[in-house]
Parts: structure tokens; C-alpha cells; sequence
């Protein structure tokens, strides 16, 4: 060792202590299982509504447009023909029906467990193919709103 270095840096504090301390270390509890699972339901339905997309460029709820014969202005809420933007609600409901497909495939994971009554599990199986019917279904009409003319 450096002679210089013992005689500066180690020697002046030779004589400190360091004290005994007692402290106890913070126990954290894990979360529950709902509670991750209802964090990243929340998560996968802010990253697929758009919500980044919502703060950075600061879109309008809805838009309106005029109509040509009666000169009305109505509300319109899928931004039609342009397919890298989006109104709030849009996203929101777009959102809301990924969401719902996979809330449905998770009723029908549920309905395949070997412990529950067959009535539970009839009933989680037609609550889970409703659901995901019922979000492609919507999903495909967004999308011919979003894009007209597209899969016809």
C-alpha cells in the first residue's frame, strides 16, 4: 500500500467507530393475485386504448362533422380514413373491446377447471364465447368505420 495514501486517507479516521445500530429492515408484503392481475388488466387496456398516443398529440373526445343536405353538424367519434389517428373515445372503446375478448378467454380457461359444478362451468364457457363474439364482432365494425371500403 501507498505509504501516502495510509498516512492521508486511513490514518486521521483510525480512531471512529462505527456505531451499532438496530435497525430493522421494512417487511413488504407481496400483493394478492387479483391485485397484479387487476394492475395489468389495467395497464393492457391503457397501452391498447392509446393512452400515450392520447397525451403526447392531445386529440379531441369526438369530432364532428357537417352534413351535406341538412347542414347539421354531428358528432362523429371514429376519426374514418385516417388510420394513424384517433379520437379519446375511439381508443377508449377500442380498448374496452381487446379487453373484453380477453376477459373472455379467461372465462373460458375458468370454465375448463375440473373442480367446479358443471353449472358454473356451462355458464363461465357462454359468458366467455359471448364475450369474445361480442368483442370481434364490434372490433370488425370499428375497423370498417376506421377504414371504409377494407375486407368488404
Amino acid at each position: 500500500m501507498d505509504p501516502l495514501f495510509h498516512l492521508l486517507n486511513v490514518l486521521p479516521y483510525s480512531f471512529l467507530r462505527p456505531p451499532r445500530l438496530r435497525l430493522k429492515l421494512p417487511t413488504i408484503t407481496l400483493p394478492s393475485a387479483m391485485t397484479v392481475f387487476s394492475l395489468v388488466l389495467l395497464t393492457y387496456f391503457m397501452v391498447v386504448s392509446g393512452v400515450v398516443y392520447d397525451v403526447i398529440v392531445e386529440p379531441p373526445g369526438i369530432g364532428s362533422t357537417q352534413d351535406p343536405r341538412t347542414g347539421t353538424v354531428r358528432p362523429v367519434v371514429f376519426m374514418s380514413g385516417r388510420v394513424n389517428g384517433q379520437y379519446i373515445i375511439e381508443g377508449l372503446s377500442s380498448g374496452f373491446m381487446f379487453v373484453l375478448g380477453g376477459l373472455g378467454i379467461i372465462l373460458m380457461d375458468l370454465a375448463m377447471s375440473p373442480n367446479r359444478p358443471k353449472s358454473v362451468k356451462i355458464s363461465f364457457a357462454a359468458a366467455g364465447v359471448s364475450s369474445m363474439v361480442i368483442a370481434y364482432v364490434m372490433s370488425m365494425l370499428f375497423l370498417r368505420i376506421k377504414i371504409p371500403g377494407y375486407l368488404a
